[in-house]
């Protein structure tokens, strides 16, 4: 039986409005809260594709955290396995390894520490202080990689 992935679109003032001003700014040089531009191959054309996300950095490992789910960008990244983290002209290529659901409740409660201003609305009501059965509950919603440094 093949269940669906967890995908929450995003509406037209994030696609149009915020998107594009944090795009923006993080090609400006500017990274808003630890905003990056994520640049991947696409995994059908091959062409290169950008999408703003946010770069946690927990103890000595960088991690990207999918808030809204089963995401384009994540689809490419475990397609390729590869990517380029960039702010301004700075670009950080990096290679990725998905996290298995239990190593995710650490670095989905840092993340939300940081940004449930955000991105809180796409964890169904839970946050930093929930308990790690409730973020392993999640977990298979929200894909985590962790990134090394090409």
């Amino acid at each position: 039986m093949l269940l669906s992935e967890h995908y929450q679109r995003p509406g037209w003032f994030t696609t149009h409005v915020f998107n594009r001003l944090v795009a923006a700014l993080t090609r400006m040089g500017v990274s808003v809260v630890g905003s990056r531009m994520l640049e991947i191959k696409g995994r059908k054309s091959g062409e290169w594709r950008q999408t703003p996300v946010n770069l946690l950095r927990l103890e000595s490992a960088e991690y990207l955290v999918a808030p809204r789910g089963h995401t384009q960008w994540v689809k490419n990244l475990r397609a390729s396995g590869d990517g380029r983290l960039r702010v301004g002209r700075r670009v950080q290529p990096f290679t990725a390894v998905e996290l298995t659901d239990d190593e995710k409740p650490r670095v989905l409660r840092a993340y939300l520490k940081k940004w449930k201003f955000e991105v809180g609305v796409f964890f169904g009501g839970v946050g930093p202080d929930s308990s790690d059965d409730e973020l392993r509950r999640i977990a298979p919603d929200h894909p985590v990689f962790r990134l090394n440094k090409s």
